[in-house]
């Protein structure tokens, strides 16, 4: 039975107070009273009936069927009880206040309010009147409420979706400007712990022996922080670091019906935990430690919005782990640097026969960024400095089963600048060197008979906190053995070989993106020239109008007044173009830059659609082109920012018909995918190239060979759609085939 509650309700105020649903004579009610009882229990919406005493207070008479269905109580078990009695103490009290106003006022009221029943939240919109009896006194309160919690919940999800961005966003922020990792984790406990609303958020760094330590927290607990404890989870040895190295997370919303093992809950709940969400963090490749909220004191029904937001926020936390770990590396390398220098410079001081030599080879590495100058010359100043026949430099390949002989200087010794060895072929000699360790050997030089000739030889590994680079050899022509200093001297400048190797490493690194960022700024200054040659041809037209209009008004010239309207419309057209030129430009730039979010309406696409389209029956007519709408039927209501949507889908009816040859069709097609309400704009006639697919959305880029109708624009038509569209949160692609072409866009339920 379809019945409006307004008028049930209107239809009981004029019955008497005895008589007013449940009175004292029932055994009496009237044909009339049946029917209005019968529409009170099948009505769908929701009806209850409240008693107002005498002493004030208030107590519940019936409830509806529909409304018992609704809170799961039934109108037996409510009649006589108290808002106390079925509310916990807050909404109780709320329910209070509004009959009380609705005493105090003595008319009907309406409100809105959340109400909590059997554990579950529920949105109502209620609207409470007043019944009087014979001497006006108000006796009784008719309630009708309708469950809005969709409504509700959808208005929440919009508001919790533009909060985690703001708490996306907030991390990024702090990423990119370069926040101490304390700071970063501090504030994300803290803001993540406000979002979700939850007794406690942490952040739990791995040990090296299994256990771990909070590192942040933000809980509402005055006492007993967890905050630089080491806690180890005797559970955790177990399945756990499989299940989350796996990237999966932990998500209970009660420890005791979670099926947990006994010595997981005894842990947890030694620390005060009811309910928590643990997601893994992850440096690269290594889980590094775990991000966990808590609910401390109840259970917590943990939404998918809420683990996808944790998913999203250990990425971020990864990101700023590694960007510190990088940071700490770089300062631990210069203090490195540092320390090694004035190392060397206290060596320098007891050994001062090394003291030029380490000198100049410092100056060359601060001076030149040339790996060949400054490694050519170590070899020249150690060969003369340690009385060498030979000095050579050798570097590895990038899987280090080759070495190259690079650099070389020889006083009487063959030249070997150029070879290539195997390692496979000296593993006796290669492998301690990979191991970074000195060599120092005796050689018997070939040729030499039968006076044999015996040589001193030592390598010394060039290598840095990054790894192994090459080897210094070093060939004396005796059989003295190289000292302890010596040693030292070509290991001290191996280290700074390493630092010149990983210079001109990082100088070439520099320069390819310094090449990359000089291409780039070529293509934004060719974008620049060629809006400034947009911006231009249309004035140098109107300027020349301008001086032919001038020239034509003159008294000599005033009976040739024809060509007026002429150049007027030239004035016109070309101003009209820059004017949109402009307009659009400036659009464009906005919308890159800091676009003010989208103001969202609710439309439904059917009737919405049809003027828009229509607009334009005239120019496909004049144009010979046939324009056809298809909306499927049922579509649900679009949330879109209106203007918006107007302009996107103005500028792809103009691209259509500009390119669509007469005879051919231009289609616009509504309709419902499993996620997404789909919009296609399809034009035949025209077949576009997997280029100029590419380009298409590009500014300024025209399809001028494929347009019948010569018709002119700024070029920023397609580019401008393609921004409204992201700016919409939607998506839009173009496909072309079969002689037609397609602009789809996307909008997300």
């Amino acid at each position: 039975m379809n019945v409006n509650p307004t008028e049930l309700i209107t239809e009981l105020t004029k019955l008497s107070p005895p008589q007013i649903l449940f009175g004292t004579e029932v055994d009496k009610k009237s044909s009339s009273e049946q029917f209005l009882l019968s529409m009170y229990d099948s009505v769908q919406a929701s009806i209850f009936i409240v008693d107002v005493l005498d002493d004030g207070d208030f107590q519940y008479v019936a409830l509806n069927p529909t409304h018992e269905r609704w809170i799961g109580i039934c109108s037996d078990d409510l009649r006589g009880k108290k808002p106390e009695d079925i509310l916990s103490p807050i909404d109780a009290a709320t329910v209070r206040q509004h009959y009380a106003d609705c005493v105090l006022f003595g008319k009907t009221i309406s409100y809105e309010q959340c109400l909590q029943f059997q554990g579950i939240p529920t949105w109502w919109s209620t609207t409470l009147t007043p019944l009087r009896d014979t001497n006006s006194r108000i006796y009784r309160l008719i309630g009708t409420s309708s469950n809005i919690t969709p409504v509700k919940q959808a208005e929440q999800a919009v508001g919790l979706q533009a909060e985690r961005e703001q708490l996306l966003e907030a991390i990024a922020a702090r990423i990119h400007q370069f926040v101490e990792l304390e700071t970063i984790l501090h504030q994300t406990t803290i803001e993540l712990r406000q979002f979700l609303n939850c007794d406690r958020v942490l952040i739990y760094r791995f040990e090296a022996d299994g256990s771990g330590v909070i590192i942040a927290e933000s809980t509402l607990a005055v006492s007993d922080p967890l905050l630089g404890k080491n806690i180890t989870d005797p559970c955790f040895s177990g399945k756990h670091p499989e299940h989350y190295g796996r990237g999966c997370i932990q998500v209970v919303e009660d420890i005791y019906a979670a099926g947990l093992h006994p010595c997981h809950i005894d842990f947890l709940a030694s620390l005060q935990i009811r309910a928590n969400v643990v997601v893994p963090i992850f440096q690269e490749q290594d889980m590094w430690g775990l991000l966990i909220a808590q609910h401390c004191h109840q259970p917590r029904q943990w939404q998918q919005t809420e683990t996808d937001l944790f998913k999203q926020l250990a990425t971020q936390i990864g990101i700023a782990i590694q960007q510190a770990e990088l940071r700490q590396q770089i300062k631990d390398l210069k203090a490195k640097l540092e320390l090694q220098k004035q190392k060397h410079i206290n060596q320098l001081q007891q050994v001062r026969k090394f003291e030029a030599l380490v000198r100049r080879i410092i100056e060359q590495i601060r001076d030149s960024l040339d790996e060949t100058q400054v490694l050519q010359t170590v070899t020249q100043e150690l060969a003369q400095l340690l009385n060498l026949d030979r000095c050579q430099i050798e570097l590895y390949s990038p899987c280090q089963t080759l070495v190259t002989i690079t650099y070389e200087y020889t006083t009487n010794l063959p030249q070997c600048q150029g070879l290539t060895r195997q390692i496979a072929d000296r593993l006796e000699v290669y492998q301690p060197l990979l191991q970074k360790q000195t060599l120092q050997f005796l050689e018997i030089v070939p040729g030499w008979r039968p006076n044999l000739l015996v040589m001193s030889q030592m390598a010394c590994p060039i290598f840095d906190t990054q790894g192994i680079l090459g080897n210094i050899w070093l060939t004396r022509p005796t059989q003295e053995a190289f000292d302890e200093f010596e040693i030292e001297l070509v290991q001290q400048v191996a280290n700074k070989c390493a630092i010149a190797i990983r210079q001109a490493q990082r100088y070439e690194q520099n320069r390819a993106q310094v090449k990359e960022l000089e291409k780039r700024d070529r293509l934004k200054n060719e974008f620049l020239r060629t809006l400034s040659q947009e911006l231009r041809t249309p004035i140098t037209s109107i300027s020349l109008a301008a001086q032919t209009l001038e020239s034509v008004l003159t008294p000599s010239e005033i009976s040739d007044i024809e060509i007026v309207p002429q150049l007027l419309q030239i004035l016109y057209n070309e101003c009209g173009r820059e004017s949109k030129l402009i307009n659009d430009l400036l659009t464009l730039t906005s919308l890159e830059a800091e676009p003010n979010p989208p103001t969202l309406i609710a439309i439904d696409l059917q009737s919405w659609l049809y003027p828009i389209v229509e607009s334009f029956r005239d120019i496909t007519s004049c144009q010979r082109q046939h324009l056809n709408l298809i909306v499927a039927h049922a579509l649900p209501p679009l949330e879109t920012d209106i203007t918006d949507l107007e302009r996107i889908i103005t500028e792809l009816l103009n691209h259509a018909a500009k390119y669509t040859p007469a005879g051919k069709s231009i289609i616009v097609c509504a309709g419902l995918t499993e996620n997404a309400i789909e919009l296609n704009i399809t034009n035949s006639g025209i077949e576009l190239t997997s280029n100029e697919l590419s380009r298409i959305f590009e500014p300024f880029y025209h399809l001028s060979k494929h347009d019948p109708w010569k018709h002119s624009g700024t070029g920023l038509e397609l580019a401008l759609v393609q921004k409204m569209v992201r700016h919409l949160g939607c998506s839009i692609c173009v496909n072309s085939a079969a002689g037609q072409t397609t602009f789809t866009i996307k909008f997300p339920l």
